[in-house]
């Protein structure tokens, strides 16, 4: 039953692809690219505007619908995207139903993930602090690096402010969705943990009396995080931590299938082994490459420190511009939501795949842990990346490329940071890649079954090596499409059994404010 209902959703997802060809004819080109990486070699390039012009412009004008809020001489800059709006709602929705968890939970948070209440009895996978590390590998990263040069360079340096804000809010709906993935887990004869919103969208909603939604919504889920797996996940990381690489080491320079090649064989050695050894990995790797470019960052704004005051009143006049109420103001809340939303995943639904492995009886509790992602990731690491940006003057750059934007404002204070930022791009792809790899496996078995797992990461492998020659445009654009479109399916399901989130807060709480809770160390 499964496999027919996955190959419905696919046949009609692919129906607005299928029409749009006809229609365009044999001159169909691919959208504009915001740039072209390194590697784009020319063998691919034929079949990368295929895949520009059948696959990601035809399927981004069905998901990605402009809101459009009042009319004027230049419409275009009136745009809000649906998927943006839809984020934005559903942020502060749970923000309020929660009673802004966000800030009350916070201090809980760190004490969890210090390992205060840790229990070696408790069933799972991986610790808490492995949840944490495994679901921030994925989204600590490029986002953070280039999305938000990308994000100041398009919209401006407004558009830091409103990141900041979306990561705020988007504190809520991790905490929601990864408590629901803790309380709708399954654990199979292996011991494997299934879940994430594939789980709690069917079961959930069917012990609400909508078991047909809830395996429509689940299937689709499962599809677009597949596909989001495999391009924001894979070729996105894969494409731009070449570009920054092809830049200081000469070897790889217009080699991209070189690069893809070394790539996929090192992410290949850890995913076959699985989110134990994924979470041991991105235990190392996340805490380091975060300290090292935070570090970095922090040197930057104290060699400048006379001009971070009018930095951030630069940051916070252009966000409330008045000049840009007339339309552009649009543009700079949709470019800081969107790239928050890219960069932290709150809403998508993915992180709650890598919490609901975390070993414990208390979903309330990983919920709890999972809100500090958008914090590190987003009010911290891209707030970082921002001010530096915007103090350097780099995002006034003439070029699309975030990773070569950041590249540049680094180096402008420290002449020998392109290099280690070269190794910090490339460890935080892999990071990314490795616990994308494990979402995209665990919807590819949950669709198809166990014998999925194997073929899937052959696929994701191969993907390694296309992100590396691929334009960027277009690796871009399919990321934004399928991760983003994640959010649909998850964000309407985790309202309708918000409820039941609400009740176990609501116990949870009452027990550890009582002191019926004690710390194990």
């Amino acid at each position: 039953m499964n496999r027919l209902i996955a190959i419905v959703v696919a046949l009609l997802l692919s129906v607005p692809a299928l029409v749009y060809a006809q229609d365009s004819g044999a001159e169909a080109s691919a959208p504009p690219a915001a740039a072209e990486a390194a590697g784009g070699d020319a063998a691919f390039a034929g079949f990368d505007a295929a895949f520009g012009a059948y696959v990601v412009g035809p399927m981004a004008s069905v998901l990605f619908w402009d809101v459009m809020f009042w009319d004027n001489d230049k419409p275009d800059g009136n745009a809000f995207p649906l998927v943006v709006l839809w984020l934005v709602l559903g942020a502060i929705f749970f923000t309020l139903r929660m009673s802004f968890i966000n800030l009350r939970g916070f201090l809980h948070a760190i004490e969890v993930t210090r390992g205060s209440y840790d229990n070696p009895d408790d069933p799972g996978e991986i610790s808490h602090f492995q949840a944490l590390a495994s679901a921030l590998s994925a989204t600590v990263g490029l986002g953070n690096i280039a999305g938000v040069a990308i994000a100041v360079g398009v919209g401006g340096p407004g558009a830091v402010l409103w990141m900041i804000f979306a990561g705020f809010l988007g504190m809520s709906s991790k905490f929601v969705e990864c408590t629901l993935g803790q309380m709708y887990r399954t654990v199979d004869d292996q011991g494997q943990v299934m879940g994430g919103p594939m789980r709690y969208l069917e079961i959930g909603l069917s012990d609400l009396g909508r078991a047909r939604l809830g395996k429509v919504l689940a299937v689709i889920f499962a599809l677009m995080c597949i596909g989001g797996s495999l391009g924001g996940g894979n070729m996105f990381q894969a494409n731009q931590s070449f570009a920054a690489v092809s830049e200081v080491i000469p070897l790889f320079e217009g080699r991209g299938w070189l690069y893809g090649l070394l790539l996929a064989l090192a992410v290949g050695a850890v995913i076959l082994g699985g989110i134990k050894r994924i979470g041991m990995a991105a235990g190392v790797i996340v805490p380091v490459m975060c300290g090292i470019y935070v570090l970095a960052a922090l040197w930057i704004l104290l060699a400048n420190a006379s001009q971070v005051p009018a930095a951030v009143a630069i940051i916070v006049g252009e966000a409330f511009k008045p000049i840009a109420v007339g339309g552009g103001i649009v543009g700079v809340i949709v470019q800081g939501f969107k790239r928050a939303a890219f960069s932290n995943e709150a809403g998508i639904g993915s992180a709650s795949i890598a919490h609901s492995a975390a070993a414990t009886d208390e979903p309330v509790r990983e919920g709890i842990v999972a809100l500090l992602e958008p914090f590190i990731d987003t009010l911290i690491v891209c707030t970082m990346t921002g001010l530096v940006v915007v103090i350097t003057g780099a995002y006034k750059m003439e070029t699309g490329d975030g990773v070569l934007m950041t590249s540049a404002a680094f180096e402008s204070v420290l002449p020998w940071f392109p290099l280690v930022l070269s190794f910090a791009v490339v460890s935080f792809a892999f990071s990314t890649m490795i616990s994308w790899s494990y979402y995209g496996e665990r919807c590819a078995t949950y669709l198809f079954g166990p014998a999925a797992s194997v073929p899937y990461k052959i696929i994701f492998l191969a993907c390694v090596f296309l992100g590396s020659v691929f334009k960027l445009g277009n690796v871009l654009d399919f990321s934004d499409l399928m991760v983003l479109g994640m959010a649909f399916p998850n964000i309407l399901g985790a309202v309708m059994l918000s409820s039941k989130v609400r009740a176990a807060l609501d116990d949870y709480w009452g027990r550890l404010t009582s002191g019926a809770m004690p710390r194990v160390k």
